[in-house]
């Protein structure tokens, strides 16, 4: 259900898109559009162009940022690693988009709220390190990779006790859903673990500081948010920092 607010307090959210190189198309599922709108903001996607005066004149517009999954790796030149046997295709037009977004969010205290290969993103600007591939870098992982369908809860996230994601969770733990092979290594700077899952796989991160809000979940919220209660909360609390950067 919509909020019901003026068209003038609606936080503005910028969607990173996705870009598929067999037929150059920027594109995105609609529903990351759709839950921002359903939770009082308005959606609008970016087109992947790694122009640092172009994003910075969007951001400028910008009350929120919401990086998107994707079915792209970051190169792992951008935090200073060789490619491993497993890594998959990487997009550099998306890593180069995030990563300067990023910088910008961070100048200007725009909300972020970064969703699977968004929160890598996120890690990753901070300086952090990743797991380019989880089945051949960490012992005893979990199946992270569900498959079809894809909106089934598939393995348990362990919460923070009074973090962020309980308290909109009611609870410890949460059962979401997986899709994929990579993960955060190494926690960059001012972020702080609040989620991981059982065999100690990084599922969710925030921002250290009190004035600002940046969190980033493994599992795709948007996917769903509809019917689950814990993901339209996601979103909810996200549009409302956004709401509150906007005054």
């Amino acid at each position: 259900m919509a909020l019901e607010q003026p068209e003038s307090k609606r936080p503005l959210i910028g969607i990173t898109a996705r870009l598929n190189l067999a037929d150059s198309t920027f594109y995105l599922r609609r529903y990351y559009a759709e839950a921002i709108e359903a939770t009082g903001g308005v959606p609008l996607h970016i087109p992947l162009i790694p122009n640092r005066e172009y994003l910075g004149a969007l951001i400028e517009h910008l009350d929120g940022l919401l990086l998107s999954g994707s079915n792209s790796d970051i190169d792992p030149a951008q935090y200073g690693e060789e490619p491993r046997p497993r890594l998959g295709p990487v997009v550099p037009e998306r890593d180069s988009v995030d990563l300067l977004l990023l910088d910008l969010a961070e100048k200007r205290k725009v909300p972020v709220l970064g969703i699977c290969f968004g929160m890598q993103s996120l890690n990753v600007s901070r300086g952090g390190t990743l797991y380019q591939d989880l089945e051949t870098q960490m012992p005893n992982v979990l199946k992270h990779e569900q498959g079809m369908p894809v909106d089934r809860p598939s393995h348990y996230v362990n919460l923070e006790v009074d973090s962020l994601l309980a308290q909109l969770a009611g609870g410890k733990t949460i059962r979401v859903n997986s899709t994929h092979h990579q993960a955060v290594k190494d926690v960059g700077r001012d972020l702080r673990v609040i989620a991981t899952a059982n065999d100690g796989v990084i599922e969710a991160v925030t921002d250290t500081r009190p004035d600002r809000f940046a969190l980033g979940v493994q599992w795709h919220p948007e996917i769903g948010w509809e019917r689950d209660q814990f993901s339209h909360a996601i979103f909810a609390r996200f549009v409302e920092a956004a709401g509150r950067a906007k005054q």
